[in-house]
């Protein structure tokens, strides 16, 4: 990707580049003596002018141009296999469009630098406290308060009483500039009048806090399914307690439009951004259908979005929401300023199983969202999703943060992404998209109506169901999951186990994690290695030289130990003839493995040889081609091959293991 132009990198000696500001540098390039006998070269410093005469040497590379490289390097094959196309139906070509003008969009709407937000989620007030002060110690900005049941719980929160609110906050210095984001559970409605309470008692003025309270009754109703009061009762409600804070003298802000509740259900990055624009826009109304200006009611306004591992799609998501926040400012009449946009790594991207690429997926999704101009950032642990996170796993959510802050520095250039021509045509064709939903949104009646009618649960479904076959082809992969599994991965240590799932609601957006299928016949293998000592196996049949089956091998390997079984072959370059190299692995269902080349000469008879030892069940890796017919004759029953159904095949298996 080619980033903008590095004169806009911004240096503390230097003026910070805003959103319309160039910051020209000129450099001068020195050359040292390489040994006492050569002099020195000195290089007066180039001009731009003298840039400019060194590239007209060059004759300008069109389009066509790479396209005749890239044709040379496919020999024949066909250019579309090189096109992806995300959920939303937005192609992303392999060549990407040319460079675009520069025009930083992801200023942040205060400091320079992001804050660190570290998640306080233990359901003990008193172990939370000890995490919050540890945390705030040992480099985070600020605290992201989880109450149980809010949209950031992922199984554990705080209790959502006074008492637990004030344990958990004990020690913390409110006036201090630390910030306090706080995910409300739409179960205690009271908690920002609590947390007000607190603030008044502690002796500090209101002011002086920044403390954003996460009012969010749209997000409350998506993740319950429930509507207590009519949208039409809801909102002046909301903005009558959200007055009563900002009357206090809370700087806020005090709302949030959270698009998380769309991207933890399955969603795509168009819906993720249309609602939370669409709810931006329902609680705009409120506010000032309660009598609070709109250039005020602006500035209480802040925006939630999930950052996951799709890096490029990930910073122009971000982007996209303050284009399109900025479109919609407009339309009000408003002159646009940056909003406070937060970010945190997405739930539906963790896994169980090999838990420790979790830090790999945090670490690209800290980096698009930095990049996209987050202004907060919260990062899971990545033992998340096997229970409760301890100590460790907090530490790394939090040095993530810190070393592609403090070490890589990644706050000191202004939307680095600006000008790079695939990142500027991602970020303006996800814009359309998602001003298209969200305007079809609102011709259904704004963002609560498209809930309540299950418009946006119609629409998750859809994608969630084409992200789920995509996921069991692996053509969507999950690294320690679904491809390169490891059976024999250590156990990390979490301080509570998950909480066992629940029956959802019939109307709510239910959180979901990619990787739950194949994490399912996982936990299907280690009930059958409890229960008897030793996992279901298959035995891998491999035919030929060394050469000639390994990658197929390796593949075969990799399919079936991707939902626990266990493959296992013969060994040594001395191998046993077939048959008793079958009969001698323990297995009953049996896969062969080699070349195109092999299985014409080898096939048919190795599966007679392994059908009179015993073999019922008998895959063969590879599309079987012209060859289907006689080797279905001969006794092969499945074939497994890149982009064939996984999930079900594996499945398959396991009704044929009889568990």
């Amino acid at each position: 990707m080619g980033f903008g132009p590095l004169a806009r990198v911004s240096a503390k000696a230097e003026e910070r580049v805003g959103l319309t500001g160039r910051l020209k540098r000129h450099a001068a390039c020195t050359c040292e003596d390489v040994g006492r006998a050569r002099p020195a070269w000195q290089f007066e410093p180039m001009t731009e002018t003298d840039a400019l005469a060194l590239a007209s040497g060059f004759a300008p590379a069109t389009q066509k141009d790479w396209r005749k490289l890239v044709d040379a390097v496919l020999k024949g094959a066909l250019f579309e296999r090189l096109v992806s196309t995300t959920y939303d139906g937005l192609r992303i070509e392999p060549l990407a469009a040319r460079r675009a003008d520069a025009r930083p969009v992801a200023a942040r709407a205060g400091a320079t630098a992001w804050e660190i937000l570290a998640r306080i989620d233990h359901p003990d007030p008193a172990l939370a406290n000890a995490a919050a002060l540890r945390e705030l110690n040992n480099g985070a900005g600020g605290l992201a308060l989880i109450f149980a049941g809010a949209v950031g719980d992922y199984g554990f929160g705080l209790p959502p009483t006074e008492e637990a609110l004030a344990r958990a906050l004990d020690g913390v210095h409110l006036d201090a500039g630390i910030a306090l984001d706080i995910d409300l559970t739409p179960f205690a409605r009271g908690l920002p009048q609590q947390i007000a309470a607190l603030v008044k008692r502690a002796g500090v003025t209101p002011a002086s806090t920044n403390i954003r309270f996460g009012y969010d009754p749209l997000a409350a109703i998506a993740v319950t399914g429930k509507r207590p009061l009519p949208w039409s009762e809801t909102a002046p409600l909301m903005a009558r307690l959200v007055g009563t804070l900002a009357a206090a003298g809370f700087k806020g802000p005090l709302v949030a439009a959270d698009g998380r509740v769309i991207h933890n259900a399955g969603g795509s990055e168009a819906q993720e951004l249309a609602f939370a624009l669409s709810a931006a826009v329902a609680y705009l109304r409120a506010l000032e259908g309660a009598g609070t200006a709109l250039e005020a009611a602006r500035r209480m306004l802040s925006f939630r979005l999930a950052a996951d591992a799709d890096q490029f799609l990930t910073i122009a998501k971000f982007r996209a929401l303050r284009k399109l926040w900025a479109r919609a400012e407009t339309a009000c009449g408003l002159t646009p300023q940056p909003a406070f946009v937060s970010a945190e790594t997405a739930w539906r991207m963790m896994t169980r199983r090999d838990p420790h690429v979790n830090m790999l997926r945090a670490t690209i999704a800290v980096f698009a969202a930095a990049l996209g101009g987050a202004d907060a950032i919260a990062v899971l642990p990545f033992t998340i999703a096997r229970g409760l996170p301890e100590r460790f796993a907090r530490r790394i959510a939090r040095n993530t943060q810190l070393v592609l802050l403090e070490e890589s520095h990644l706050d000191k250039v202004t939307d680095p992404a600006a000008g790079s021509g695939a990142v500027e045509d991602l970020t303006r064709r996800l814009c359309a998209a998602a001003w298209a939903l969200f305007q079809e949104i609102e011709a259904a009646g704004g963002a609560a109506a498209a809930l309540e009618s299950g418009l946006m649960r119609t629409k998750i479904a859809d994608v969630r169901a084409k992200r789920a076959a995509a996921i069991a082809r692996s053509k969507e992969a999950l690294t320690g999951v679904s491809i390169f599994p490891n059976l024999h991965e250590a156990d990390v240590a979490v301080a509570k186990e998950a909480p066992a799932k629940t029956l959802p609601p019939p109307d709510a957006l239910v959180p979901i994690r990619l990787a739950e299928p194949f994490e399912a016949l996982r936990d299907a293998s280690d009930r059958i290695l409890a229960a008897t000592g030793t996992r279901p196996k298959i035995f891998l049949a491999t035919l030929g030289t060394q050469a000639e089956f390994t990658p197929r091998a390796t593949f075969a390997k990799n399919f079936f130990e991707a939902g626990g079984i266990e493959a296992v072959s013969a060994e040594g370059t001395a191998r046993p003839p077939l048959a008793a190299a079958y009969r001698a692995s323990g297995a009953r269902p049996v896969c062969l493995c080699s070349s195109d080349k092999v299985y014409e000469k080898e096939a048919i008879a190795a599966v007679e040889a392994l059908k009179a030892a015993g073999a019922r069940h008998i895959y063969l890796a590879g599309r079987p081609g012209e060859r289907a017919a006689a080797l279905k004759t001969a006794g092969v029953q499945f074939f497994i091959y890149d982009g064939c159904d996984a999930l079900a095949t594996l499945a398959g298996a396991y009704d044929i293991l009889g568990a």
